[in-house]
């Protein structure tokens, strides 16, 4: 929009035509964009949904695996237990783009870490212990993933949204305004006009009368 007042002019009104439909169409743009991007963050809030209630069963399991350890082995000799090590699993992040925005899908992948030592008592609780939370921590990662990616939409919906209403409540109707008031003008200077032409015809058409009426040279 041009700083002050708008000249009355043909060329001025077909200008802010012209720049009233680039912004309409860059309003409709946006406005797509925000469609999408609200039905893909409706797809991965039930897909999150999905996930967490596996990942709280998950906890559910784990915490009773880890109970019926503590009863078999105790506190003290469960803190003794040999960790793992040459811990090969790692967080692969598979890539997927939206509409330039940068989204992904983590998934826990390596094998099952080895104990450091044997155990000194080992037992099928503490074995299905240790599978329980490694299926709990692979489950985290995909819930992490998806949690991440839920957050970059969320923050792109609220900018594209920003953007969409700067256009539709401020720029468009400002532009509207002066579409208006250039119209009004020129409304006002063709009347004017068509007064003056008037006037002249009559004027003429007078001098005409007058010509034709006189006296005889």
């Amino acid at each position: 929009m041009p700083d002050g007042p708008v000249a009355s002019t043909r060329i001025a009104w077909l200008e802010l035509a012209d720049e009233r439909r680039l912004v309409r169409e860059g309003y409709d743009l946006l406005d797509e964009k925000r469609m999408l991007l609200a039905s893909e963050i409706m797809k991965a809030l039930r897909l999150h949904k999905v996930l967490r209630k596996r990942w709280l069963d998950l906890l559910t399991d784990a915490r009773g695996t880890l109970a019926a350890t503590v009863g078999r082995h105790g506190f003290e000799a469960l803190w003794a237990y040999p960790p793992g090590q040459a811990r090969e699993e790692q967080v692969v992040l598979k890539h997927r783009g939206l509409l330039g925005l940068a989204l992904f899908d983590a998934e826990l992948e390596g094998v099952e870490p080895l104990p450091a030592f044997p155990p000194p008592d080992p037992s099928p609780e503490a074995g299905e212990t240790a599978r329980a939370f490694r299926a709990l921590l692979t489950q985290a990662a995909a819930l992490a993933g998806i949690e991440c990616s839920l957050r970059r939409m969320a923050r792109e919906y609220v900018r594209t949204e920003r953007r969409a209403r700067a256009l539709e409540n401020v720029l468009l109707p400002e532009i509207d305004a002066s579409l208006r008031q250039v119209e009004s003008q020129l409304e006002a200077i063709d009347q004017e006009e068509a007064v003056r032409v008037r006037k002249a015809r009559s004027g003429g058409e007078s001098r005409l009368d007058s010509s034709a009426g006189g006296p005889d040279t």
